[in-house]
């Protein structure tokens, strides 16, 4: 007897009853979470997907937000200073990513000026995480445009640390209620302290 031939997907007909269809990675998360398994990693674990897209899947059903990765949307905000990149930053090709960089560049001479040193860190950060993302999906040249600025700005000097400011003294209270004679102010000559 011969193998049984595979029927098509087909409509079900009337009387019959479809086949449950397989559930997706995504009801998958989204089941679980609703059960209590709340741990991106044990997400990712029994659904066989990585953490970045258990992630993704929460946050866009507004069920966690705060998770950062390689792979975050540079429109979810993370800090006060995302928002002078989201959305404006890619690496389609290389005109992109020198755009992206010019963009980078600038913001990070702007916080320097500023001496707004998580600026800069975050201007550092969003150039590496484009040059990742660039020469992990095969796009060497675009990567080169990132790994290029990051290598000059990673080069820069490390300033000397600030020279400690002196400070100056406060004021001594009880010299201000002194008169220049050393005898205190509130005190008229001829009378005793503690009598009126």
């Amino acid at each position: 007897m011969g193998a049984k031939p595979t029927e098509p997907d087909r409509t079900p007909q009337r009387g019959e009853t479809a086949l449950p269809k397989k559930p997706t990675k995504k009801d998958q998360i989204l089941s679980l979470f609703s059960a209590g398994i709340q741990e991106i990693a044990d997400l990712a674990h029994l659904t066989q997907t990585r953490p970045s897209y258990v992630a993704s899947v929460l946050q866009d059903a507004g069920l966690m937000t705060g998770y950062f990765d390689l792979y975050t949307t540079t429109n979810q905000p993370m800090n006060v200073y995302s928002k002078y990149f989201a959305g404006r930053l890619g690496f389609r090709d290389e005109e992109t990513a020198r755009a992206s960089v010019e963009l980078i560049d600038r913001l990070y001479r702007q916080f320097a000026m500023a001496e707004d040193r998580a600026g800069q860190h975050h201007a550092l950060l969003m150039a590496l995480t484009l040059f990742d993302r660039a020469r992990w999906t095969g796009k060497g040249p675009e990567a080169e445009v990132f790994r290029k600025w990051l290598a000059a700005h990673l080069q820069e000097e490390i300033p000397p640390p600030a020279a400690p400011v002196a400070a100056t003294p406060a004021p001594d209270p009880r010299a201000a209620a002194m008169q220049p004679s050393g005898r205190p102010r509130s005190m008229k000559r001829g009378s005793k302290a503690g009598t009126s």
